[in-house]
């Protein structure tokens, strides 16, 4: 990791980036980097919990974009900035104009490494496959001169494949603020739960943030 600098992140939803890479972001900003996030929705389709049961969707998406502010400040992030797209209906959008929003995010900041969700999108949610597409297509599109590397999250299904990652983050000694940046995203702390337990200790499961090196240097990989 000692290479990377000017990195980006670029996800479908406000709470991608703490579940996937919370240690990774937090590790960059520690060591003086200024890692920066782009957010194609505002998660204003996302399920409703608790006193956000009956929200409407735009009122979600203010919700979660402030809970994102917060989660923001404890991972470290220099920015976020979010497309607006409507949350589920990535696949939807017409891909050209798309494609030119991520291009100009990656060009305004003038990233050397992109990370995101891979092929597969981790979960086969079609938003966190749409953003790997347009992602990955920004990259290769010949108008992001800055970038060097893509990296995709590292998921059971790259390990089917043969893969195997380039970056391991052990989650455990960072687990205290990976744990309060989760709980940052109070609308969605359900759907959090079902995968984190109660935030109280780091489940085995969920220990190493991994990603694997999709593109270097002008190759797909």
């Amino acid at each position: 990791m000692e290479s990377w600098h000017k990195v980006g992140f670029i996800y479908a939803h406000p709470d991608d980036e703490t579940f996937l890479s919370a240690c990774l972001i937090r590790e960059l900003a520690d060591r003086g980097e200024e890692p920066v996030l782009l957010l194609a929705t505002k998660g204003d389709a996302g399920k409703k919990n608790g006193a956000f049961a009956h929200s409407t969707n735009e009122e979600l998406a203010e919700v979660r974009t402030q809970e994102m502010e917060r989660a923001a400040q404890i991972l470290g992030l220099a920015v976020v900035e979010h497309l607006g797209y409507p949350d589920g209906k990535l696949k939807e959008v017409e891909t050209a104009p798309f494609v030119d929003a991520v291009v100009d995010f990656i060009n305004k900041h003038q990233l050397k490494v992109v990370v995101s969700f891979p092929e597969d999108g981790g979960n086969y949610h079609p938003d966190h496959v749409a953003i790997s597409q347009i992602t990955t297509a920004a990259v290769l599109s010949g108008r992001c001169p800055s970038v060097e590397q893509l990296y995709y999250y590292f998921t059971a299904k790259l390990a089917e494949d043969g893969y195997k990652p380039s970056l391991i983050i052990d989650t455990l000694p960072h687990w205290a603020m990976k744990a309060e940046a989760l709980r940052a995203h109070q609308s969605q702390i359900l759907a959090i739960h079902r995968h984190f337990g109660d935030l109280i200790v780091c489940p085995e499961s969920r220990r190493y943030e991994s990603f694997v090196l999709a593109y270097d240097q002008g190759a797909l990989l």
